[in-house]
């Protein structure tokens, strides 16, 4: 106990009546969302219509690139469709019931058409590569395909600071400019220098709360919703922004770019030998006979999901390190536990979040350590104070 009492003593109040109702509804939506991303593949697959629309989309678009795109325009539109009432249960109506978003339906449509938009676009932009590779290279199409994979999320990752979130939000400079000379100081000493802090307007969607880091290179950028802003104090938000200064000088965005392209590698063959041994086995019921016809997009959308659900544990795990490793990060170049204990008060009042959750949902669900243990951390991490030297201190510039 004398160790935490020299860092901090933040306590961790219970989660809240309205906060358990929304963890436990939470979890039930969770479980559903996983098992309808299976299912509607699946219904394709099972009923052959995934073969129909394939022969469709042949007669509409002739040649080959736009073949692949008519079947998407089908498919994609379909399959939004079947989607729509969970995604509205989701993203508007529960929002609404547990007090945590202030969205106009109209706007929540809206965002969701445009949401449906990039989604088509970009599947139109490289899903057609992926069955150029499987036409070209039978058996080394897991391989490649990998590599694929790796380098359409470079591009996204690269491009959607700059022309896919201003689709859905506004992004601007701070408009507290006392606040934002802090924040550059603080980047300044974490050796951060031209970067860019930008607040968005998300009170006109929620009342919840968030931070991130984004980007790579020049897109790279830090994102503080103004509903963060509004709802915390200075050295919470220094904190707060501390700990997205360490996903960039930790080069946590690179470790994430090899984790999942690791994870790519094993996804694609596991793929590659289920989908030819399904095929085999069921082309007359699915409709098609060979993996490079379009109508084979429902079986690789579901052998993925399968195999990426499996590896959730693992993904959750590694996540988890990061964020704990940025939380450390945060602490040791604002060096003021008491700011970040209570900030992650705040986001637990703010996100009706359920502090310490059970290992089952640390376990399936969690990408973050629970709010509790982060809490927990800050108040006893404090090695400057007895003279210890930093974990990150050699980051750290005068």
């Amino acid at each position: 106990m004398l160790e935490i009492s020299q860092c901090a003593q933040v306590a961790v109040p219970e989660a809240s009546e309205l906060a358990m109702r929304y963890y436990n509804s939470g979890n039930i939506l969770w479980i559903v969302n996983q098992a309808w991303s299976l299912i509607v593949p699946l219904l394709f697959l099972l009923w052959g219509f995934t073969g129909k629309l394939s022969e469709f989309a042949q007669k509409v678009g002739q040649k080959w690139y736009f073949v692949i795109v008519s079947y998407l325009i089908l498919y994609l539109t379909i399959s939004q469709i079947l989607e729509l009432p969970l995604d509205y249960y989701a993203g508007y109506l529960r929002q609404h019931t547990y007090g945590l978003s202030t969205e106009t339906l109209g706007h929540w449509f809206s965002n969701y058409g445009k949401s449906f938009l990039v989604g088509l676009v970009g599947a139109a932009a490289f899903v057609w590569i992926f069955y150029l590779v499987l036409k070209k290279s039978p058996r080394r199409w897991w391989f490649y395909g990998s590599l694929v994979s790796m380098g359409i999320v470079f591009i996204t990752a690269m491009i959607q600071p700059i022309w896919i979130d201003p689709l859905f939000n506004k992004f601007g400079p701070m408009k507290d400019k006392q606040l934002e000379e802090q924040i550059l100081a603080l980047a300044a000493k974490a050796g951060i220098h031209g970067g860019r802090v930008f607040e968005v307007d998300k009170s006109q969607e929620t009342k919840a709360l968030n931070a991130y880091v984004i980007g790579f290179g020049s897109t790279k950028r830090i994102v503080l919703w103004d509903t963060t802003l509004s709802a915390m104090t200075p050295d919470q938000i220094l904190f707060v922004v501390g700990h997205e200064m360490g996903h960039y000088v930790l080069n946590h965005m690179w470790w994430g770019m090899v984790y999942y392209s690791a994870l790519s590698f094993v996804v694609f063959y596991l793929t590659y030998r289920s989908a030819n041994f399904l095929m085999r086995r069921y082309q007359k019921r699915f409709g098609f006979k060979e993996l490079s016809n379009i109508a084979s997009l429902p079986l690789f959308l579901l052998l993925i999901g399968i195999f990426m659900l499996l590896a959730t544990p693992l993904s959750n795990w590694f996540s988890r390190h990061l964020e704990h490793e940025a939380d450390r990060f945060g602490l040791e170049i604002t060096q003021n536990n008491q700011a970040a204990g209570e900030a992650f008060l705040v986001l637990q009042q703010g996100n009706l979040a359920n502090p310490r959750p059970g290992p089952i949902y640390n376990f399936w669900r969690n990408t973050h350590p629970a709010l509790g243990e982060r809490v927990d951390f800050c108040n006893s991490y404090c090695p400057w104070k007895e003279q210890k030297p930093l974990e990150y201190g050699k980051y750290f510039q005068e």
